[in-house]
């Protein structure tokens, strides 16, 4: 994106922006967090002063920001991030959520956790070391979280005295490097900057003159948000049924709550009741005490039919004569490792998909992925599936689940795997 399409962008409300740093340890992803925090002016007094004491008993000449994310005693100890820190803050334009991923081999799971629900990969790269493993594990796994939109921020572009040849040097090789993955279709901003400094992140300082793109606060303010599609196939999971108390007036009254993930609804739009089989007409939609004729994805309402249907939570609204999920109880899925006790397919597992919960066993370990080549091999099946791990499997459910490929829906081709015996959150997965 040029910084010129920046002048031409609509003055419209372009929602949440969910996004994530990553890349290899000590690249800078904290300060860089810090740093748009401070220079957007979110951080409360008392939070500066604190930065303040601690940067004047270190003898620091300037703020610590990397403190403002690395908030466990262990992370700062250590220098790194361990665990994923969120963080919010809101421009003129638009509210934004950050993720700041671990960039530890270690943690790799906390990154794909962070990652599932992201709009926007800033991928970090220290301008003396260039591309690391790590910062290309990280983009594999940001392609594979379906993430479309990517920042490669070379940083601390104060450490090689701002030079271009070191960004042209790094850009290069990354193009070269995306060019061996013509799977990935993601769109990339290349960005020099300084975190510390505050070079080319919120402002643009005086040192990078000869770069004439956006900085990475504008590609953020206009970076289309993922996660909302009006214009696909409704998709209204039933979180809830609403019924009044018999001793309320409209004891007749019935409907339906929940999330629209993708398309939207109208009253009077046909509705396919899944897994029932029948229909009926929207007679009304609710938004707390607001009656609307229409909504669309992202927006929690109430749905009311002109038909009394037996629907219960785990259900699923979905428009007739649009496409319709898969329902199946067999599925493939890539899956990643959450837990520190290893995959058993003897165990019993519940698959929480959308607001349905079914059990399910594991079928069979198809592949995994090599973390160091970034292939799947089927060489390792046999051995135990463990923490951290990414795989390909198979797994069985004793009831249908109504999905989609990941590829298509994030909300419907996502799902959580949980121990039945401790209630553990054990695997996240992507569905074919």
């Amino acid at each position: 994106m040029k910084r010129d399409d920046m002048n031409h962008l609509q003055q419209e409300d372009l929602g949440v922006l969910r996004f994530l740093t990553c890349g290899s340890v000590d690249d800078g992803k904290s300060t860089l967090i810090g740093r748009l925090l401070y220079d957007t002016k979110t951080l409360l007094t008392d939070t500066i002063a604190t930065l303040e004491k601690n940067a004047h008993k270190r003898g620091l000449s300037a703020l610590d920001l990397s403190l403002l994310t690395d908030g466990l005693m262990a992370e700062r100890e250590q220098g790194i991030t361990i665990d994923v820190a969120y963080r919010y803050f809101a421009t003129a334009r638009r509210k934004f959520i950050i993720a700041d991923a671990p960039g530890h081999e270690q943690y790799t799971r906390n990154m794909v956790t962070a990652a599932s629900t992201a709009d926007v990969a800033i991928l970090l790269v220290d301008a003396r070391k260039g591309l690391l493993p790590q910062t290309k594990r990280h983009a594999t796994l940001a392609g594979l979280l379906g993430i479309q939109h990517w920042v490669l921020a070379i940083n601390k572009m104060d450490l090689v005295d701002y030079q271009q040849t070191a960004f042209d040097t790094i850009v290069h090789d990354f193009e070269q490097w995306l060019g061996q993955h013509p799977e990935m279709k993601v769109q990339v901003q290349c960005i020099p900057m300084s975190a510390l400094e505050g070079e080319m992140v919120v402002s643009r300082g005086n040192h990078l003159a000869w770069y004439a793109g956006p900085t990475l606060l504008e590609v953020l303010e206009a970076a289309p948000s993922s996660q909302l599609n009006a214009d696909a196939a409704l998709r209204f999971p039933v979180q809830w049924v609403c019924r009044p108390a018999q001793s309320e007036v409209h004891h007749d009254f019935r409907a339906y709550a929940g999330r629209i993930e993708s398309g939207s609804v109208s009253v009077g739009d046909e509705l396919l009741v899944l897994p029932a089989g029948k229909t009926s007409r929207v007679s009304r939609i609710g938004l707390g005490e607001t009656e609307l004729a229409s909504a669309f994805a992202g927006q929690s309402v109430m749905i009311s039919l002109a038909d009394d249907i037996d629907i219960s939570r785990g259900d699923m609204l979905v428009k007739v004569g649009a496409s319709t999920p898969t329902e199946s109880k067999e599925q493939t899925a890539t899956v990643c490792w959450l837990s520190s006790e290893t995959l058993s397919p003897a165990r019993s597992y519940l698959v929480k998909h959308t607001t349905r919960e079914v059990k399910a066993r594991i079928s069979s370990v198809e592949a995994r992925l090599d973390i160091h080549t970034l292939s799947y091999t089927t060489e390792n099946n046999a051995a135990p599936v463990q923490l951290n791990d990414i795989v390909r499997l198979k797994f069985k459910t004793q009831q249908a689940l109504f999905a989609d490929a990941y590829a298509q829906s994030r909300a419907t081709g996502s799902f959580i795997l949980i121990d039945e015996a401790s209630h553990n959150t054990v695997a996240a997965g992507l569905l074919d």
